[in-house]
Formats: structure tokens, C-alpha cells, sequence
């Protein structure tokens, strides 16, 4: 096991108070992370997914990556005791009445496989009302393992695991943020918790590394979506909605799953910056404005950088754009760039951009070179 470099940003520990009524979130522990611009990698959405525990006594392992903040009803119990929203194993003991309490090696763990490999920038461990029943302490490892490993795979001992969070101390009730400045290329977590207790979600933030010999196989498609390594770089307005849900895998399931601005009382406009997978030539546009119905954008354009500091090159021009509808737009000619700034007008929002295309030869070289040094 390889130890890296990492350091928690917001120190909490020790017990919360007891609930004593009225809203549970309103003594919750928490800190803004600098790292959550970067997508959640261990998103249901994306296909991510808890395939192991060895201990889920009190509450399942599934729980962990549930996409809304974890729920807390004083009066659940069920025939195994308290209910929680979470991850929570039973009490460890010692090996006899002489010494009764665990060992200093003693834990308990969770196998996490991420949506989409990439390079780890911050984890969130969070105990959300876990307030006395919350492990001592965390640790986090990760591995690259290509495939479908079986939760058997991932136990062997041929598996080399590195340390992204070393054991710490947490906090109960409690979002604990942790950095993480490992450069290596992950596919699964295990995350142990020391020696026992609850973890109500876990947040995986990082950049998507894709496999380029599965890009090139597919020759034409998605150079923006997150799961081929496209990333949202800036918007102009976040307030209802994440940028990112517009690169997110499937169609919008809900108003929310999209990108909404608030409304505009000026003569201004709103925007999306991305940067795509590698440099691309990209050849059709898909906007799509699903479940977005009062509130769609009224028009919107698509223009094309290529490099940092090459000019904007208008491909999709100002377009009529209609509520819960996908547009699809089939370019002139391909458009070569590494980077995508959508348009709408005059706000409103949309739930889905996809820039289809293929990578050039250049893009497919960087690509590669990057997925080799990180380790795929």
C-alpha cells in the first residue's frame, strides 16, 4: 500500500448533541470544499454503485450514494433497532470478557466502484446524523483495476491500493472533507471506517480520465459528455441548478436534472464554458430541453474554441429553441476545437448538450499519453 500526501480541510470531531427536535440539519457540521467544481465520480447517474460491505447490520451499503442529503425520522425503528439513512455496521467487540473492546486494526469497509475512472481531487465523508453512533475515524483507499472485477477480484491480494485519505479522525453529524492529491487514475474505493459506526453519504469529486482504445473504437461520439471526459470549466449563473447535469449520461428525469438560470431583468444572456475530452472535430449538436417547460431558454447558439487562446468560431447560430423538446442540429462542415461555450437567450435553461463527433489525431495522441501516466 503506496501513502500519498492529503489533508482534511475542515476538522470536526468528537459527538454532536443529542436531536433535540425542530430541523436536524440545523446543527450539521460543514464547510465549503473548494474541490466539489469537479463532478461527483461516485454518481448513481453515472453508474456508480456500492458492490461490498463486510458489515451492513444496521443499514445498507446502497444508501452511501444516494443522490439527495440523507433523511433523519426520530420515530423509525425497525426489528434491528434505530433506522438510519446511511451505511452503519453493528458494535465491535474484543475477543474475550478480559478484553472486550476491538483491536487498533479492527474496521470495518465498503467496496465503492466509481461511474467513471478518473483522478480523485476530494472525498466527503459525511455523518449526517450519526451524532454518537459515527466511526472514530476514516481512511480511504483507491485502485485501478480494469474490467469488471468481482468484489472477490478486488479483495485479492495481487490488488495494489493507494492511500487517498489515511486514517483520521471524524466528526459525528458532520460533513468531513478531505483533499486529495494523488495523481493516478481510480476505478474503486474502499473506505473503512475505524472501528465501527455510520457514514451517511460519500462524494467522490475529480476529472474523468476515459479509456482512449474505447473512444477510438466508438469513432463518433459525445466529445463533451462527463463519461468520456468532458468537463464544465464555467457558467455564468448557477442558481437553480448545476452546469454539469447538461453533460450528464441519459435524458433529464425531472425539471431539476437540467440547467436553470434565474430570471434575467437586464439585457444581458447567459452561458456555459466546457472543455471537451481532447480536441475534437465535432460534426452535430443535440440540445435538449426536457422537462423544462415555462422555463425553457428561448434561443441559443453553440460556438468552438480551439486552444486556450484561440478565438470563438460561432457553429450553431442563434436557434429558436422550443420547451420540453430535443433539438438536434447536423453541422455544414466539421468543426475542429478543444473547447464548447453554449449560448441561451435571454435565460431559462436547458437539461442536455451533446456535441457529437470523433477525436482528431492530435486529441487522440494527448489522450492517450494522459491515460498511460496516470496509470490505465
Amino acid at each position: 500500500m503506496t501513502a500519498q500526501h492529503q489533508s482534511p480541510l475542515a476538522r470536526f470531531t468528537g459527538d454532536a448533541n443529542p436531536y433535540g427536535g425542530g430541523d436536524p440539519y440545523a446543527d450539521h457540521r460543514s464547510a465549503d470544499f473548494p474541490f466539489t467544481q469537479y463532478a461527483n465520480l461516485a454518481d448513481r447517474q453515472l453508474g456508480a454503485g456500492v458492490i461490498a460491505a463486510n458489515d451492513e447490520f444496521f443499514a445498507q451499503r446502497e444508501n452511501l450514494l444516494l443522490p439527495e442529503r440523507a433523511e433523519f425520522d426520530p420515530e423509525h425503528f425497525g426489528h434491528k433497532g434505530k433506522i438510519m439513512d446511511g451505511w452503519e455496521t453493528r458494535r465491535r467487540r474484543g475477543a474475550s470478557a478480559e478484553h472486550p473492546w476491538p483491536t487498533a486494526d479492527d474496521h470495518d469497509w465498503a467496496l465503492v466502484r466509481l461511474g467513471a475512472p478518473g483522478v480523485v481531487r476530494g472525498i466527503v465523508i459525511d455523518t449526517a446524523h450519526f451524532r454518537g453512533n459515527y466511526p472514530q475515524a476514516v481512511s480511504v483507499e483507491g485502485a485501478s483495476v480494469p474490467g469488471s472485477p468481482s468484489p472477490e477480484e478486488l479483495l485479492a491480494d495481487d490488488v495494489k491500493w493507494t492511500t487517498l485519505v489515511p486514517r483520521t479522525a471524524v466528526g459525528g453529524h458532520a460533513a468531513n472533507g478531505f483533499a486529495v492529491d494523488v495523481e493516478q487514475r481510480i476505478t474503486h474505493l474502499r473506505v473503512n471506517q475505524h472501528p465501527d459506526g455510520g457514514i451517511a453519504r460519500l462524494r467522490v469529486y475529480g476529472e474523468v480520465v476515459p479509456d482512449p482504445q474505447w473512444l477510438s473504437v466508438l469513432g463518433t461520439f459525445d466529445v463533451v459528455a462527463l463519461e468520456n471526459g468532458g468537463q464544465v470549466e464555467d457558467a455564468s449563473n448557477l442558481f437553480y441548478s448545476p452546469a454539469t447535469n447538461t453533460i450528464q449520461p441519459g435524458r433529464s428525469r425531472k425539471m431539476d436534472d437540467g440547467w436553470e438560470t434565474r430570471r434575467r431583468r437586464d439585457q444581458g444572456h447567459d452561458w456555459i464554458r466546457y472543455q471537451l475530452v481532447a480536441r475534437s472535430e465535432i460534426r452535430a449538436v443535440e440540445i435538449d430541453t426536457a422537462y423544462l417547460k415555462g422555463n425553457s431558454a428561448g434561443w441559443a447558439s453553440v460556438s468552438v474554441r480551439d486552444g486556450v487562446d484561440g478565438e470563438w468560431v460561432e457553429v450553431l447560430p442563434r436557434t429558436r429553441l422550443q420547451p420540453d423538446t430535443n433539438h438536434r442540429f447536423v453541422l455544414t462542415g466539421p468543426s475542429v476545437g478543444t473547447h464548447a461555450r453554449v449560448d441561451i437567450f435571454p435565460d431559462g435553461g436547458i437539461s442536455r448538450l451533446r456535441l457529437f463527433g470523433s477525436l482528431t489525431e492530435e486529441g487522440a495522441v494527448r489522450l492517450a499519453a494522459r491515460h498511460q501516466e496516470l496509470g490505465g
